[in-house]
């Protein structure tokens, strides 16, 4: 297996696209109509994406389901409300002709009521073949939705029914669905959903079949709370979702504490940090959370937000839409307001802030042409209520990051491990500051935004 840092998602900026909501597909799968090509609305933002430096997409759930696509019906159907396998074909060609990895969603922890193994044990009980593929399956009691049966599932939703992957037989159907969709759609890699649900001798299986199938595929999954190194290891996930810093990212400004992000960065990623050099999936909003431009008091700290999320350790994430400052918040249960049908057209006549995409593709770039933000270390130099600078180091490069949530300019001095030399500002293509006695003195930040500094 190659090293995190050989491997291209330690160079990707991602771009999420929860495609149900993003396609404008209908909130139910009748599971009979005539598929619909709505994918083709994913082909034609690829110029957007490119644009904006994106070179890997992560696309939500794909395949046949009930509702809202953790409910699989059909590992192997794309979902009718998408489109057909050629439409996901067509796609997929696409993403590769703009030299873009594809990642699809994979929900393999349980399945919907209409997966088709499920409902053969509704229809034969206890005399059906595949009892054994569903964990906690009992017949001396009835479930919530009235079978004269129940079952495990996901959290207590009796609509998610729990797989029991413990089964050969469930692993072999899943695994040769990957298979597939690598064959046909030359899929890069995989986001497991509910991955802290995943045994781990699954997740190493699973890890040991793809990389198999694919030795440079990507595993990553979702993991909201736990110790990364559980799931980060050679032998199960190559990233999963930084949740931690995720938080802190938005509550940091909110709180007018930049203590909480300079305290998550160093737990994580400091010369004694628990995932240094593990390069964790990093966002700031995705499809079950609120936008983070809702969550915000200051719109204007979406600057400062990005510019973090881009120079910290880790892979970029944006949420389609959310460069361009997209709100939307989880009401009375629903998520619908979070995985909205957008248009590029209206989105540039009516954004409230027309500017934010350019500045994510600056920051992209920014990225992309040091590879110090890609596998530096991470060093804490300042922090302050509403300011926090840091060191990203190789052996070949040093850069310094300021990050300014003031609404006004301030000036700071900071302290930095080189004696002499000059600092100049990569950022904003102005300014070349010295250093002399470890100190850069007096150094002016722009209101809401920041510097970064290349040390020489």
């Amino acid at each position: 297996m190659t090293t995190p840092q050989q491997h291209w998602a330690a160079d990707a900026f991602f771009y999420h696209i929860y495609p149900l909501g993003f396609c404008g597909a209908p909130d139910r799968n009748d599971l009979f109509s005539p598929p619909v090509n709505r994918l083709q609305k994913v082909t034609e933002w690829l110029p957007h994406m490119r644009s904006l430096g994106v070179n890997a997409l992560y696309l939500g759930p794909l395949f046949e389901a009930s509702r809202h696509g953790y409910d699989t019906a059909d590992y192997y159907t794309v979902d009718r409300r998408l489109g057909d396998h050629d439409s996901l074909k067509q796609l997929a060609q696409a993403v590769h002709q703009n030299r873009m990895h594809l990642i699809l969603d994979a929900v393999f922890n349980h399945v919907g009521r209409d997966f088709w193994a499920f409902r053969d044990v509704q229809q034969n009980l206890s005399a059906s073949r595949y009892c054994n593929w569903f964990s906690g399956l009992r017949f001396d009691t009835r479930s919530p939705k009235g079978d004269p049966f129940t079952y495990d599932t996901w959290s207590g939703y009796y609509d998610l029914v729990k797989l029991n992957l413990d089964n050969p037989e469930v692993r072999g159907h899943l695994f040769e669905a990957v298979r597939m969709w690598v064959n046909e759609f030359g899929i890069d890699g995989l986001r497991l959903d509910a991955a802290d649900c995943l045994s781990q001798g699954f997740l190493q299986a699973l890890h040991d079949f793809c990389k198999q199938v694919k030795p440079d595929f990507w595993l990553m999954g979702e993991v909201i709370h736990g110790d990364y190194r559980k799931w980060v290891n050679p032998g199960m996930l190559d990233s999963v979702t930084n949740y931690e810093c995720y938080k802190a990212l938005y509550s940091s400004l909110n709180e007018k504490n930049y203590f909480e992000a300079a305290y998550a960065l160093n737990r994580q990623f400091g010369r004694e940090g628990m995932y240094r050099g593990m390069p964790l999936y990093n966002f700031a909003d995705n499809h079950d959370v609120d936008r983070v431009a809702s969550k915000l008091n200051n719109p204007a700290h979406l600057y400062p937000l990005y510019l973090l999320l881009f120079t910290m350790p880790g892979i970029p994430s944006i949420y389609y839409g959310s460069e361009w400052g997209t709100q939307g918040r989880r009401t009375g249960g629903s998520d619908a307001a979070l995985r909205p049908c957008l248009t590029l057209d209206k989105l540039q006549r009516t954004s409230h802030q027309p500017d934010l995409p350019g500045v994510v593709a600056k920051l992209a770039s920014l990225r992309a042409a040091h590879p110090v933000f890609r596998l530096g270390d991470y060093q804490q130099v300042l922090v302050a209520p509403l300011q926090h600078a840091f060191l990203r180091q190789t052996d070949g490069e040093c850069v310094l990051v300021i990050l300014n949530a003031d609404e006004k300019e301030v000036q700071v001095t900071l302290s930095i491990p080189h004696p002499d030399g000059k600092a100049t500002d990569i950022l904003n293509g102005s300014g070349q500051f010295q250093v002399k006695g470890g100190k850069i003195e007096s150094l002016s930040l722009p209101p809401c935004w920041g510097r970064v500094l290349k040390i020489t």
